[in-house]
């Protein structure tokens, strides 16, 4: 099996592809590196890869705007996959380096790895990924990366696991071309587990009309079929200024949710699924733990007032 990713080697989605390569058993992969997730999605939508494989949200740094905008410009490819794992920075250099004043990664795992950066006064340096960051590092820089760059790019390991949040999780989606996943899909539906199997589906939901209260009459017609919405994203609308295409993921199959499609459609409103996919394991909204989440300086209903109204700026 041909899967393209982006690479070069020893990004944490060529990570992701060993994973999900690793259930399937017989298969014989072939990891295809391309230079941006706008490659990947081509070698998938020109049959030069079987499947592809793009980092989509991190728990950190949130959703990876690429890929989103990738599958919401394609037409003929959707996601059907999704690997989770958890993150972790080793912090490389080059053996026999020279003063350290640098330190160069994807821009998502500077952010993660903010505090080791000022601790030691270095200057970010974005790369294309965390693997080309590790690849293409010189003397006088820190590279961040998974323990696998150390291993395939001969670098010496400065410090492990310098992220500034132990736990990160990203989701990483695989990708095909949508009429292979309309079959696919099909076996899976016909086949049906009775509910034993949790999905998760992305709907790109493009309002006709336009104005007050437009997200919140698509988000009851959510509410009213009683489906979960575990996010939303908005993302602008590339050739008019001022209005946005709303991505939904759901907690269901696209099958499961037939009323609520037809009652968004009813409304006007245009969609597209731009993925569906079994849900990892443990994968959801929140645990209910919602104090152990909130942002910093959140508010509840049992704080004291002056805590409420510095909080709303009351």
């Amino acid at each position: 099996m041909r899967v393209a990713y982006l690479g070069p080697e020893g990004t944490f989605t060529h990570q992701a592809v060993r994973t999900w390569a690793a259930g399937l058993p017989g298969e014989t992969l072939r990891a295809l590196p391309q230079g941006t997730v706008g490659e990947v999605h081509d070698a998938v939508s020109s049959g030069a890869a079987d499947v592809g494989v793009v980092a989509i949200e991190s728990s950190v740094e949130g959703h990876v705007v690429p890929s989103l905008d990738v599958l919401l410009g394609s037409a003929d490819v959707v996601a059907v996959d999704e690997v989770v794992l958890d993150i972790s920075f080793d912090a490389f250099v080059r053996p026999g380096h020279g003063v350290l004043t640098e330190a160069t990664a994807h821009p998502h795992g500077l952010a993660q790895c903010r505090r080791f950066v000022v601790e030691r006064g270095l200057v970010e340096v974005p790369a294309a990924s965390n693997g080309a960051a590790c690849r293409d590092v010189q003397g006088h820089q820190v590279a961040f990366g998974p323990r696998l760059c150390g291993e395939l790019y001969g670098l010496e390991t400065l410090a492990e696991s310098v992220e500034d949040h132990p736990g990160a999780r990203t989701r990483f989606l695989v990708l095909d071309r949508r009429a292979r996943a309309v079959e696919r899909f099909a076996r899976r539906r016909d086949a049906s587990d009775d509910g034993a199997t949790a999905w998760r589906t992305t709907v790109a939901v493009t309002p006709v009309v336009t104005g007050p209260g437009v997200l919140a009459r698509i988000t009851d017609a959510f509410g009213a079929r009683a489906v979960n919405m575990s996010s939303l994203v908005t993302r602008p609308l590339k050739a008019r200024e001022g209005q946005y295409v709303f991505v939904v993921t759901l907690d269901a199959a696209p099958w499961e949710v037939r009323e609520l499609f037809g009652d968004l459609l009813a409304a006007g409103d245009a969609l597209k699924v731009l993925g569906a996919y079994p849900a990892a394991p443990g994968e959801g909204g929140l645990d209910g733990q919602l104090a152990d989440h909130a942002p910093a300086g959140s508010v509840r209903h049992e704080d004291a007032d002056a805590v409420v109204d510095r909080g709303l700026l009351w």
